[in-house]
């Protein structure tokens, strides 16, 4: 059996799976991008912060991924349910690619635009919301890219809790030895990638546009 016929074979298996990846790997960006964005901009108020949190996503990056998930699993109400830990999983290791773009977004701002926003007579959070975080969208969006990639590639290890995904297929066919069962889940596991990375890509290249224009 050829991979495209077992593709057909199991459609319906097939389009599940990759509705649940990529309902594991969306929830789980937005959520990364909930609390990761918001840290992003405190350290830009707060710099003495900027060591700790920056510290501690990094941290959370080097932890293995198998590891994390075992770590998660005595939660309460989360390490019962393989989707809910594989969710908070993936986004913890989002934080980080979201924390440092709208902290380096921000910070790039050129500063005699701000200045210019406080002599109008603009409060910080006006300034915040008219002039940083416009200017700054477009660095945004690319940490947005990355956090997305990022979570649908460890989605797949998601499988290994019974969070399923497509790494039911792949490692269904690790136990198997079976080359058509692993790609059947890391073919459209990639393509899901680029995909996401392309379109996040075209919206991230028109923010940058537009901050060169103004």
């Amino acid at each position: 059996m050829n991979f495209l016929h077992f593709m057909m074979t199991n459609r319906q298996q097939v389009l599940d799976l990759i509705l649940e990846h990529i309902t594991l790997a969306g929830v789980a960006t937005l959520l990364a991008a909930l609390v990761g964005i918001p840290l992003g901009i405190l350290i830009t108020r707060v710099p003495q912060l900027s060591k700790p949190v920056l510290g501690g996503a990094n941290i959370i990056q080097t932890i293995p991924s198998l590891a994390l998930f075992g770590f998660l699993l005595p939660a309460p109400w989360i390490g019962e349910r393989g989707g809910r830990l594989a969710i908070l999983a993936l986004a913890l290791y989002a934080l980080l690619p979201l924390i440092r773009n709208t902290y380096a977004g921000i910070q790039s701002v050129d500063p005699a635009m701000v200045e210019a926003g406080r002599a109008m007579g603009l409060t910080d959070l006006q300034l915040l919301f008219q002039v940083e975080l416009p200017l700054a969208s477009g660095v945004i969006v690319a940490g947005v890219r990355i956090a997305t990639v990022l979570s649908i590639g460890l989605a797949t290890i998601a499988a290994a809790i019974g969070a399923g995904g497509l790494g039911e297929f792949i490692f269904r066919g690790l136990a198997m030895v079976n080359n058509q069962v692993i790609l059947a889940g890391a073919v459209p596991a990639a393509l899901l990638a680029l995909v996401a990375d392309f379109l996040l890509g075209r919206l991230e290249r028109r923010l940058g546009s537009l901050r060169l224009k103004s």
